[in-house]
């Protein structure tokens, strides 16, 4: 169930009204060129729950998703505002239309091609259903979709296909993948990591190279939803494997994020001595010297829910309000929520003392999820600070 927590004044408590373009938020990604996005004022990238309906029942769900579709989501008139607030940051954030599965909602790629209009860089995360036809696929790049994105959690068929609870699902993935392939789509694969299935990892890499994908996103488990029955992998473990994945990066064709796992550039900075900044590869310019602040739960990140809730994270069910009472430029810019996750001296226990708090400041969802602080340490890494370790 979503908390909600105040913002900090009734003064910041308004209505959408339409915001001055903030010039001085940020430079952004135009032209091909990255430049700086300053993450107290716009997040790089922001997760818009269209809907929980989905046809699967996945062990890992963090929506605890639904056959049949909410009465309450924003429907498509309250979607177009909420995408002409989001314009307003001024930044052309990245807008990941997800769920459940936003392909149950008819209207997707009326919302997705506004958003292009609109100046927001779209990217599209269905479920390997029946669903993603090749005519859909078009229709996706048609509305301006700039990447498709699909899920595969082990590199055998039987394996994948526990894990997302529906047999036949693995086909039905590589049936999804080769239609965006047709319709000229950039493909990402999103990979759900706990210990059921971390030993499927060096196994997808090859399948990865065939499937020519241009970015592979490794989600470390945060235990909500229905992923709340599944274990996590022990803080050694999540370590190797952070390791394994930034030696791997050196040596395959595509990209490797670490969703829920911000100390993977603490791994990468000690091992190459640069910073990661926002979590993407190299290439996208983020080791730049003042990159010293990485994405992380509202910052840099910033998830809307199928009912409009503005939260840090779509693992992270607190909010800091709603889009239909609420400005969510504000909310992002201002409420108490968002600004406390944003301050690396907020933090407690061990990633308060840890001189890697700015550029990773842990997993605040799983500490949440564990501890129910989503100021207290992370608990998956098992990295000591200096200062503890001199102590």
């Amino acid at each position: 169930m979503t908390q909600h927590l105040d913002i900090d004044s009734p003064g910041h408590a308004e209505k959408p009204s339409h915001l001055a373009s903030a010039a001085h938020a940020a430079r952004v990604e135009r032209d091909g060129m990255m430049a700086t996005v300053d993450f107290d004022l716009a997040p790089f990238t922001i997760a818009w729950e269209l809907t929980r309906a989905c046809a699967y029942a996945c062990a890992h769900c963090r929506a605890d998703a639904q056959p049949r579709r909410d009465r309450r989501e924003l429907d498509t008139s309250e979607g177009k505002r909420l995408i002409d607030s989001l314009e307003r940051f001024g930044t052309s954030p990245i807008l990941v239309l997800t769920g459940g599965d936003p392909l149950m909602r008819r209207d997707v790629f009326e919302l997705a091609g506004y958003a292009d209009q609109r100046g927001l860089r779209v990217s599209l995360t269905p479920t390997a259903t029946a669903l993603p036809t090749l005519k859909r696929m078009r229709l996706a790049r048609e509305c301006g979709i700039r990447r498709i994105a699909f899920s595969v959690d082990a590199a055998e068929a039987a394996v994948h296909d526990r894990f997302r609870g529906v047999s036949g699902s693995f086909q039905r993935t590589l049936n999804g993948i080769a239609n965006a392939h047709a319709a000229g789509v950039p493909l990402q694969i999103n990979t759900t990591v706990c210990a059921e299935n971390f030993k499927q990892l060096e196994g997808l890499v090859e399948q990865l190279e065939q499937w020519d994908v241009v970015q592979w996103s490794v989600f470390f488990l945060v235990p909500v939803g229905r992923g709340a029955r599944l274990k996590m992998l022990a803080p050694q473990e999540h370590e190797a494997t952070l390791r394994w994945l930034c030696e791997l990066t050196e040596r395959v064709p595509f990209d490797i994020k670490a969703t829920a796992s911000p100390h993977y550039r603490r791994v990468v900075r000690q091992r190459s001595h640069r910073v990661a900044g926002a979590g993407f590869s190299f290439a996208d310019g983020l080791d730049r010297p003042d990159a010293h602040k990485g994405v992380n739960d509202g910052r840099g990140f910033m998830f809307i829910s199928h009912t409009g809730e503005v939260m840090p994270s779509g693992f992270l069910p607190l909010s800091a309000g709603n889009v239909r009472l609420h400005d969510p430029v504000s909310l992002y810019r201002h409420s108490r929520l968002f600004k406390r996750l944003r301050d690396p001296d907020a933090l407690t226990g061990k990633c308060g003392r840890c001189e890697f708090r700015e550029i990773c400041g842990g997993s605040r969802a799983r500490a949440f999820a564990v501890s129910g602080d989503p100021l207290a340490s992370d608990e998956s890494c098992p990295y000591q600070p200096k200062g503890q370790r001199a102590a």
